[in-house]
């Protein structure tokens, strides 16, 4: 089989369409065509009176080194590549030995208990929250009522923090293995829609990966894996080597027992911040890292939809546009777009009290009325927090209190018109664009809860980003605060076998390791750690 990218056909395009345009491409007579079959669509939008699909597709032809020969030199042509899973060992028949745990049962942690199960090694996999449906009554209580589980919310829980997002699947790691593939392969095999195989930016939506984690859940156990809801990890049980090393024989838990077990992944989300202190107080080596703080801001999915395709806007071909921006400011700080949730509602995102925090998310269908995304500035350790590894919660935290203050201390989110923001004055009444933020948006001065150097970067890109896509700065466009949550604030470093530096036996993983960002590339990092954990436990069985 041969791979053909970049083949471009417009809107509406017949069926008929495509075997004539590969054979153009590639110089075939029909006959030399025997099959072809879609492997990513895509859109070329840049020209609003001509939007074109994009698609790579695989393609059987009658001389396939012929072709290859021919277009040797086009990176567009190339042999299709295997993207067939191999595990890479498997426990014994009938394997008893000491049981590897996971710590978090979001994305990464439950592709790291799903490898490990379907390898035959039984993993325990823990999580602080519930299963995903008890999970979403306890966030419903925030939205709806303002009431607060700090154990079961949009962090914690079943799922992890991308259950209640759009469920985009992509991203820009190096996946020379194609361990994406893979992830995409199992959501579908538990219930995701087919084109999450095919479509250039697929996503599920908050309600189908309800679904889908309740039949993963179920595979793991019936290879033997265990679920253990509401049991939080407070500390390690480690033991001094002789050479002064540490070496992790299982956990404590918050009532005080052990399990253990010498091989542990750490895969517990960005938000998990009384664990990060125990694991700094116990000699887990990390270090801060970059992330980005900011807003939400929505305009009607209408405006972004003829923005972005003009005449074309509503074509189910097109879909719900989305939009993706970045500036540089002059006082040197960079403001991008984040998360972008087309046809989405921004959400409550906190998992402490007295705090408000802001998401965002979408369900399969993307039809609601708004379109949000995160309007974020790029901050750094030891410019803006320096003081060690977890200096980075401290300052979220900080932003996230005055956040809550603002919003008039009942989980109510802070929010300003983009007018009254650009004017320098506080909103007393939102306009023409509705919020979707629940339990409700107080309008007010979003000077009140952000950093200087973010509002005056705001204020240079809001026109900029307003000239690149039309109406991004009207003035009834609504901001809403704070957006802290983008990225892990530290990384738990380990090595080349995925252990910690400091601790042997535990494996930091995940997007609150500072590995990953996004359920995709979460989901590959679980499948790697999962490969290290494996083949550790094998080595130590010979």
């Amino acid at each position: 089989m041969i791979r053909l990218s970049g083949l471009k056909l417009p809107l509406d395009h017949p069926a008929e369409a495509m075997p004539v345009a590969i054979c153009d491409r590639l110089a075939l007579e029909p006959h030399e065509l025997r099959g072809h079959s879609v492997v990513r669509r895509g859109n070329d939008a840049r020209r609003k009176n001509a939007i074109q699909l994009v698609y790579t597709v695989d393609i059987d032809v009658v001389d396939e080194a012929a072709v290859l020969d021919r277009f040797a030199a086009d990176h567009d042509v190339r042999p299709t590549p295997d993207t067939t899973y191999r595990f890479v060992t498997h426990a014994p028949q009938g394997w008893q030995g000491k049981r590897p745990v996971v710590i978090g049962a979001g994305p990464c942690g439950l592709f790291a208990g799903l490898i490990l199960a379907q390898m035959g090694f039984r993993p325990i996999i823990l999580d602080r929250g519930k299963v995903v449906r008890e999970r979403t009554r306890d966030t419903w209580g925030l939205w709806r009522r303002g009431e607060l589980n700090p154990d079961s919310n949009v962090q914690f829980g079943e799922g992890g923090a991308g259950t209640f997002s759009d469920g985009k699947l992509y991203c820009r790691v190096k996946d020379p293995r194609f361990l994406g593939r893979k992830v995409l392969e199992e959501f579908v095999a538990a219930g995701a829609p087919d084109d999450i195989l095919w479509e250039a930016h697929p996503h599920i939506g908050t309600f189908r990966l309800v679904s889908m984690v309740e039949s993963m859940r179920r595979q793991i156990e019936s290879l033997g894996g265990e679920y253990r809801w509401q049991h939080r990890v407070d500390d390690l049980l480690l033991e001094r080597q002789g050479d002064g090393t540490q070496q992790l024989r299982g956990v404590v838990l918050q009532d005080g027992s052990v399990i253990e077990s010498d091989h542990v992944v750490l895969a517990v989300g960005h938000s998990a911040r009384p664990t990060f202190e125990m694991l700094y107080a116990r000699g887990v080596h990390m270090e801060a890292k970059p992330f980005s703080i900011g807003v939400r801001i929505e305009h009607p999915q209408s405006w972004i939809d003829r923005a972005r395709y003009g005449a074309c806007a509503g074509h189910p071909d097109l879909g719900a546009a989305a939009y993706s921006l970045s500036h540089h400011c002059a006082n040197g700080r960079t403001v991008y777009s984040f998360c972008m949730c087309p046809g989405g509602r921004v959400v409550a995102a906190t998992s402490e009290e007295g705090r408000v925090v802001t998401n965002g998310m979408s369900q399969y269908s993307r039809a609601e009325f708004n379109a949000n995304s995160g309007l974020v500035v790029a901050i750094d350790p030891e410019r803006d927090y320096p003081g060690g590894p977890l200096a980075g919660i401290d300052f979220q935290r900080h932003w996230e209190s005055l956040a809550y203050v603002a919003g008039g201390a009942s989980y109510h989110a802070p929010g300003q018109r983009a007018g009254d923001f650009l004017a320098g004055r506080p909103s007393t009444a939102l306009g023409s664009v509705t919020p979707s933020y629940q339990p409700g948006v107080t309008p007010t001065d979003l000077s009140r809860c952000l950093p200087d150097f973010v509002i005056e970067a705001f204020r240079e890109a809001l026109p900029v980003f307003g000239r690149q896509l039309a109406n991004y700065d009207h003035p009834d466009a609504v901001m809403t605060g704070v957006e802290t949550r983008t990225s892990s604030p530290l990384r738990i470093t380990r090595g080349k076998d995925f252990q910690s530096l400091t601790v042997a036996g535990l494996y930091p993983a995940g997007e609150g390791a500072g590995y990953a960002g996004g359920i995709l590339s979460a989901a590959i990092d679980g499948i790697k750690v999962a490969e290290a954990v494996a083949g550790a436990v094998m080595a130590g069985a010979r």
